[in-house]
Formats: structure tokens, sequence, C-alpha cells
């Protein structure tokens, strides 16, 4: 019987050792063989994304025409600690009677961000409850200190359920300033309008911090051209990444 990887046991099933050279059970064998697995499991996949994003980014999907004057529902994507003090800056220079409802999401394990949010709109709203605003939460694609091998299986839980809240919630317009929280939310916004299924504009805002050079997470929406519309707080990036937009600081 061909041995069958079990993920979540990190196991190979149907491997007992029985074959080694030795007839015993041979543990750094079936290590190195997991091992093995994980890794070529993990280059597919690798492999097979990286096509996925050339073929997306080469195909441009048309913008298609909009009434200036209707509201935009908007997607706001929370960070943690900086990064959401950041986005909530933005979020109080908004328009509000253009950009609404408004709906914010943030990592499963940051409460913190979600809560903030909600004192925002409460205390901004003139009835104080926020009725319209909406506060979801997704799972990491990584937590600090993850081993990149199993990150790869977070990032697909990540998208999933990224995947259903965009297509769920069908925003016009998603605003996002990273962390890796963004990544899943941007690019299912992206795949849905290249396959001419939904539109939906994403617009990256660098963090404060990034003066010279960009974050990961702005690398990968700015080289990919997810993000439609990319600004970012310091002159000298825009001298670097000329498709960048100076949009002075938000504090």
């Amino acid at each position: 019987m061909v041995p069958r990887f079990d993920v979540e046991r990190g196991s190979l099933e149907g491997w007992d050792g029985s074959d080694a050279d030795d007839g015993d059970t041979n543990p750094a064998m079936q290590r190195k063989l997991r091992n093995l697995v994980l890794a070529a499991f993990t280059i597919v996949m690798a492999i097979e994304a990286l096509v996925l994003i050339v073929l997306l980014c080469v195909f441009k999907a048309p913008k298609p025409k909009r009434d200036p004057k209707k509201p935009l529902k908007t997607l706001v994507v929370l960070g943690s600690g900086g990064h959401t003090a950041e986005m909530l800056k933005v979020v109080e220079k908004l328009d509000r009677q253009r950009y609404t409802p408004r709906t914010y999401v943030a990592a499963t394990t940051d409460t913190h961000s979600t809560r903030k949010a909600g004192e925002l709109e409460k205390r901004m709203s003139p009835d104080g409850k926020a009725s319209d605003v909406e506060l979801y939460a997704i799972p990491r694609s990584r937590e600090v200190g993850q081993s990149y091998i199993t990150s790869v299986f977070t990032t697909l839980r990540a998208c999933l359920y990224a995947g259903m809240l965009v297509w769920k919630e069908a925003p016009d317009v998603i605003i996002a300033n990273g962390p890796g929280t963004c990544i899943p939310i941007c690019a299912a916004a992206y795949i849905l309008r290249q396959l001419h299924v939904r539109w939906c504009e994403v617009v990256y805002v660098e963090s404060i911090a990034r003066v010279n050079k960009l974050s990961l997470s702005g690398k990968i929406l700015y080289h990919s051209r997810i993000a439609d519309l990319f600004l970012v707080q310091w002159e000298s990036l825009v001298k670097r990444y000329p498709r960048a937009v100076f949009a002075d600081r938000v504090y």
C-alpha cells in the first residue's frame, strides 16, 4: 500500500517500518519521508500559486463604470497595534456619506483591533450606536514564530475564510495597511475581479514606519499589482516605487 501523509497527525499512514532494510521501525526514516512529503507539497503549492498570480496579473479585468454619487460599500482590514491605529486615523478622514456602509475585519486573535473599531464608529455616529457597521474576524495567515512549512496550510485556511467573506460582503472598495492579514483579503477580491465575478477596488496605505522600503505586505501588493491605489507616507518611497502615490502623513 502506498503510504499516505496525515497532515494533522504528522505521520505516514500505512507505513510501519516493515519495509526498512533492518526489518525494524526506523523513526529517522519516517522523519525524512515526512519532511520530504511536506517539502514536495510546499513546492507544488508555491508553483501553482505563482502560475495563478502571473496569469491573473497579465490579464487585467476592465474597470466598470460607476455612479460617482453612489455610496461605496467599504471593507477595512485592520492589522494590529500601530497598524490598527493608523488605519483608524484613515477611517476618521473618510467621507462617511461616500464610504458607507463600512465593514471591519481583523485576525481572530486580535480582539483589540475590532474593539477599537467599534468604539470609533460609535463615537463618530450621531446616535452613538453604529448600527450599520459589521465586524468580522478571520484566521491569521501566519502567527509570529510559526514555521514556513506549516504556514502553507494556515495561509490556505485564511484564504478560504477571506474568499467567503469577500463573496458575502461584496465590497466596492477594500482599504488595508497590513500586516499579513490583508493579503488573503486583497487576493480574494483580486481573483474575483479577474474572473469577472465581482469588481472591488483595492487601496493599500503603507505604514508611516516605512521610510525607505516597503513592508513585505506592501511589496506583495505593489509588485503583483493587486493594489489599484498604493499610498505611501514618505516621498522617498515614491522615488523608489514610481507607481506609489504620496498621500502625506495620517497623523
